[in-house]
């Protein structure tokens, strides 16, 4: 069966973004991808409503054409956008109230990197997803371990752009625990989902996005060993591909963090092998060294000073002579 691709394009400021038509023919059929565009907004609307409800999405980015057809795509689902021409302050990104956030780094300029952590962990709950221009191996990995959830290229069609959006909001919400988020205290430590905190004395640790979602899972399971897939599965929201060490890494940033703020506690236990393990146990402060009391003779401290005198005395006699 040959694929026959006629493609519709959309030029924005800075890429040129695939929109729409794809005829796929063969002997006994022939699908017609812009009749089966006809009804996208019912699978939409049935997608975002497994997912929730309707979502609000901003998107940074300055792409008018796809904007333009992303925006109708939207609009069929029931969806509300807010598109922004640049990077705003993080405190109007909390008061849209959002379920998702579509960035194009090339729009944040030279302080990307820096937005993007700012943001991941300033909101927790936020779905991220990174839509951009062509982009290197080394620069995906960077945006996602810096909180990203996802990092999708364009050209891209729509209809993919919002598949990702759902799959990312219905993975925050598995990870968001449905019980009560109230304070939960382990040792000296506060963990606060409702502020996605940790705090010890009232100090805040100053966790990540990431940092939180691994303290705030192991400390649910408190007692129990969590193996490493398991925690990728559950803070990731997809499968760990093998020798990935994403767990052990931030594990390691995270004990970093719970040593400086409280160090008299130690909260994170390695089973090698296998996993992590949660349990607040005061550290035992290591044994003071008893000074030396054993009292010396008046004649053993006369003998080393006049020891030392003799070492001292060519010296003095030479000087004194000069």
């Amino acid at each position: 069966m040959a694929a026959r691709p006629a493609v519709h394009r959309a030029s924005g400021c800075e890429e040129t973004v695939t929109v729409t038509r794809q005829v796929v023919s063969g002997p006994s059929r022939r699908l017609d991808f812009d009749a089966m565009q006809e009804n996208s907004s019912v699978s939409s609307v049935g997608s975002s409503a497994a997912a929730g409800g309707a979502l609000r999405v901003a998107l940074i980015d300055t792409d008018s054409g796809f904007l333009h057809v992303l925006g109708k795509r939207f609009e069929r689902a029931g969806w509300q956008q807010r598109v922004l021409a640049s990077p705003v302050p993080v405190e109007d990104l909390v008061a849209m109230r959002l379920s998702a956030l579509v960035v194009d780094v090339g729009v944040l300029g030279a302080q990307a990197w820096e937005y993007l952590e700012k943001v991941a962990a300033r909101m927790p709950g936020l779905g991220i997803i990174v839509c951009t221009g062509q982009s290197s191996v080394a620069q995906r990995v960077r945006g996602l371990r810096l909180g990203a959830d996802d990092w999708v290229g364009k050209p891209c069609h729509p209809e993919e752009l919002m598949a990702r959006i759902e799959a990312v909001v219905r993975r925050r919400r598995r990870v968001e625990p449905q019980e009560d988020r109230g304070p939960r205290v382990s040792g000296e430590l506060e963990i606060r989902g409702d502020q996605f905190q940790a705090f010890v004395a009232g100090q805040s640790a100053e966790l990540t996005k990431r940092e939180f979602e691994l303290i705030d899972l192991l400390a649910r399971a408190e007692g129990r060993v969590l193996e490493r897939e398991e925690i990728y599965q559950r803070v990731w929201g997809y499968a760990m591909a093998r020798g990935d060490r994403s767990v052990d890494v931030f594990v390691r940033k995270l004990r970093q963090k719970l040593d400086k703020a409280s160090p008299g506690w130690r909260y994170i236990h390695t089973h090698f092998g296998v996993g992590y393990r949660f349990a607040p146990e005061p550290v035992e402060p290591l044994p003071v060294a008893e000074p030396d009391r054993r009292v010396r003779p008046a004649s053993a401290v006369a003998e080393q000073a006049g020891d030392e005198l003799a070492e001292l005395e060519p010296a003095l006699t030479e000087r004194a002579a000069s």
